[in-house]
């Protein structure tokens, strides 16, 4: 069975299921992405490790992490295997004393861990075929590259965004006491503000 690797294109607000995320992700040689809906908690553990955001505490993927590498336990890949009733079940492959064990995981879960672990994540062609969708990402982000960002991690906000008054250093500031006190929300806005006017130098 040939595996087809798979990149982390972005989150975005679902359309169809309120207070739910959609992952995307995409085929690494191809035009395919596969839309994944999963839950708030699990898209801002996503979310974290895609911004860069570093938790005052560990979370529980954070602790997963370094638990299993306290115990020499390295998870090397994320195989995505089988969609059945719309539901992606995946399974983690881990290495330790050269022996290697699968466990199985939620699609999820699986993301959040392989990026933490900088591993890569697989799918087969059979679940690509059912549930790719073919899209030119190019192309829209030739024509509104702004509103393509807004699609991806973080939530949309507006031109006259509150934190537009403030300076880039007491966004910072602000973005220091947003990760401190937990409010990840809060900081993913503050770092989109941050980023927008870097790109706009």
């Amino acid at each position: 069975m040939r595996k087809i690797k798979l990149n982390i294109l972005g989150l975005s607000y679902s359309q169809t299921q309120s207070g739910a995320y959609a992952l995307v992700l995409s085929e690494d040689d191809g035009n395919r992405r596969i839309p994944i809906i999963i839950g708030a908690v699990e898209a801002q553990a996503i979310a974290i490790q895609l911004e860069g955001l570093k938790p005052p505490r560990p979370l529980t993927h954070d602790l997963f992490l370094n638990t299993a590498l306290a115990f020499n336990i390295n998870v090397v890949e994320v195989f995505i295997h089988k969609l059945e009733e719309g539901i992606f079940y995946a399974e983690l492959v881990c290495e330790q004393d050269g022996n290697q064990i699968t466990v199985d995981s939620r699609t999820s879960d699986a993301v959040a861990l392989a990026l933490r672990f900088e591993c890569p994540i697989y799918t087969t062609e059979e679940i690509l075929d059912k549930a790719g969708i073919i899209l030119d990402f190019e192309e829209e982000e030739n024509e509104d590259e702004e509103s393509s960002d807004k699609e991806m991690v973080g939530p949309e906000e507006d031109e006259d965004s509150d934190y537009s008054v403030y300076s880039t250093e007491e966004l910072n500031t602000m973005l220091d006491k947003a990760v401190t006190e937990e409010d990840y929300e809060k900081a993913s806005e503050i770092r989109d503000e941050i980023q927008k006017r870097t790109k706009n130098k």
